[in-house]
Formats: structure tokens, C-alpha cells, sequence
């Protein structure tokens, strides 16, 4: 094989390594949401469906413990925070990595791609603006 032949290679797997990158963060992605997604619909059973001194049972791996309503809640809502925050990692890192892709295919930037959702706080600024 001559050199070229082995820098076409090189390349080809390297935007092949690049790709299977990007689309493992998606599948990471899309794996943490339904994950949180059944968090959210267990947040709202506890929320309708019994008082606050009853125990629930709360599944561990292969086996089910009782566990105050409270304690439950406060677990599935710090399991709900951590999962907000590796998404946000994740999402924060797949468009590094797409840009990085995209540049090794001579295709241009994403625009519009970096874009960032307003807080809270500017929300709120924003509605007390257009309230005048």
C-alpha cells in the first residue's frame, strides 16, 4: 500500500471514530431523557396518588424496599437534578464534537448550533419589558 493510499485510511477512520463519537452521545442522550422521563411520571404518582405518611415501594436494582413518600420524593428529584446536569454536559459536548466532525468532512459550522436557552431571570425581564 503507498502512502497515499494509507493517509486516505487514516483519514476515512478518523472520521469514522469522529462519527461513532457523535452518535454515542446522542444514544447517551437519548438513554439519560428516558430515564428522566420515568423519573417525571413517578414524581407526579407520588404527587396524586397518596398521602404523605404512607411508605412507598421503591425499586433497588432486583428488589423493592418501602420508603417514606418524603424520602422517595427527595431522591427521585436529586436523581432528576444530576440527570439535568449530565444531559446539559452531554449536549454541551455533542456540539463540540459535531462541529469537530463536520470540520474534518470540509463541511461548514453549524450556525445557529451554539445557540442557549434564556434563563429564568431573562425571561422574566423580557415579559416585565413587554408587560410596559
Amino acid at each position: 500500500m503507498d502512502a497515499e493510499s494509507q493517509r486516505v485510511l487514516d483519514y476515512l477512520s478518523e472520521v469514522e471514530e469522529a462519527a461513532e463519537d457523535v452518535l454515542t452521545s446522542k444514544q447517551q442522550i437519548v438513554d439519560l431523557d428516558s430515564k428522566r422521563n420515568r423519573n417525571r411520571e413517578a414524581l407526579n404518582a407520588l404527587k396524586n396518588e397518596l398521602s404523605d405518611s404512607e411508605k412507598v415501594k421503591v425499586c433497588f436494582g432486583n428488589m423493592f424496599i418501602k420508603f417514606p413518600k418524603s424520602k422517595t420524593r427527595e431522591m427521585i428529584q436529586r436523581d432528576q437534578e444530576q440527570l439535568d446536569k449530565e444531559i446539559n454536559d452531554l449536549r454541551k459536548g455533542l456540539k463540540a464534537k459535531v462541529n469537530r466532525l463536520n470540520e474534518m468532512q470540509g463541511k461548514p459550522e453549524l450556525r445557529g448550533y451554539s445557540l442557549s436557552p434564556l434563563s429564568t431571570d431573562e425571561v422574566k425581564a423580557i415579559n416585565g419589558l413587554l408587560k410596559r
